[in-house]
């Protein structure tokens, strides 16, 4: 079997490249995907890909989008994370709040929103997981009570993303305290600049602002602001379009680190037995990488086909996140002493891009569904193993 994209498809690659050596300056390896370092170059670049009309190209046309098919947005986005282009907020405002709006939106909710997300006018954050309430999300205790044209929330958020940079926080918030735990919950857009929100710094081990708390004293959000009906938020929470789910931007970037690594020990040319460790070491990372780039694409061609891709998707999550921590642990004792150092040394390498790696390297294994549930998905739904 020969497996070739479309003309179409490396035409877009090409001009997708073209656009990111002339958007993103030169640096030392790829960005983690939800980075906030260095916000204002986010934005900028969030500004030069609102003029492609590249913020949301997997949306409907109704919506500010270009309705691409599945493999053209898994082209798109292989080419955005090899290249180390910034997120820029896109996880939350295209894949998460725009999608729900979409579909459980009021036009006037839509027309409000939808257009800022895809000019780059505006960020959003997320408000799910609180102090007591992660894994079981449900279990969240910040309360929502209706008064009048308003409701009155009070309550703590925790580990929310970018909610320093945010405009707006799109959350969830029990409404019915007597109702059964997934019930009772309402979907409420927050503007951040009501009074009353305040939030708090979490530095994470990397040395990196991303993750926040964020405290709700008698905020009053119109009732308006709410998506969907009243007590029905959970489900709301659950939306999830059929946008390409091949996890290919993981495998581009793990990519991008093992050509670094190679590099380096061509640079460096080790010798005797050690190089020998060394190469068989970067060969089988390096196949095991090609072998979820593979399966990244037979992901995405499934969607196209018209196919459900369940637990293929979480094997490749699987895969890509573990794969990129082994990277990572290689990359930092192939560099040897220099390997643990920050940027700022004049002997660190790269800028200190493996180390900090290193350090964000568990992140990906735990959010957007931790590698536990992943494999539970992989038992269940592709092995068709019992649930207990």
């Amino acid at each position: 079997m020969e497996f070739k994209f479309t003309a179409e498809h490396e035409a877009l690659r090409r001009e997708v490249r073209e656009f990111l050596q002339a958007a993103i300056p030169p640096g030392p390896g790829p960005a983690r995907p939800t980075s906030q370092e260095n916000w204002d170059e986010q934005m900028v670049f969030m500004r030069r890909l609102a003029a492609k009309g590249w913020v949301a190209p997997a949306w409907p046309k109704e919506y500010g989008g270009l309705a691409w098919p599945h493999i053209k947005q898994m082209v798109f986005s292989e080419e955005l994370s090899y290249a180390g282009a910034p997120d820029g907020g896109r996880v939350f405002n295209v894949g998460m709040i725009g999608p729900t709006l979409i579909v459980h939106g009021t036009e006037a909710q839509k027309k409000e929103h939808l257009p800022r997300i895809t000019n780059a006018d505006v960020v959003w954050c997320q408000g799910y997981s609180e102090p007591g309430a992660g894994s079981d999300l449900a279990s969240l205790q910040t309360r929502a009570v209706r008064d009048g044209d308003d409701y009155i929330v009070n309550g703590q958020k925790i580990w929310t993303t970018g909610a320093h940079h945010a405009d707006w926080c799109f959350l969830l918030a029990r409404t019915d305290p007597n109702a059964p735990k997934h019930k009772g919950i309402s979907f409420l857009l927050v503007d951040m600049n009501t009074p009353g929100i305040s939030v708090r710094p979490i530095v994470n081990m990397a040395g990196f602002h991303e993750f926040n708390e964020v405290f709700f004293e008698d905020v009053r959000v119109p009732a308006a602001n709410r998506v969907g009906e009243e007590n029905n938020g959970w489900y709301v929470a659950m939306t999830l379009l059929d946008f390409e789910r091949s996890n290919v931007a993981s495998i581009a970037a793990n990519q991008r680190s093992l050509e670094m690594l190679a590099e380096f020990a061509r640079e460096t040319r080790p010798g005797g037995a050690y190089r020998d460790i060394l190469r068989h070491r970067l060969a089988d990372l390096w196949t095991a990488n090609e072998v979820g780039r593979l399966l990244s694409y037979r992901t995405a061609w499934m969607q196209e086909a018209g196919k459900i891709a369940n637990y293929e998707a979480s094997v490749i999550k699987v895969l890509a996140t573990e794969l990129g921590m082994k990277i990572m642990d290689f990359g930092v004792n192939l560099l040897g002493p220099g390997g643990g150092l920050e940027p700022g040394s004049k002997h660190v390498r790269w800028d200190g891009v493996i180390e900090k790696g290193f350090l964000s390297a568990v992140s990906p294994t735990i959010y957007s569904g931790s590698s536990e549930i992943q494999r539970n998905i992989i038992a269940t739904r592709g092995l068709g193993l019992p649930r207990d």
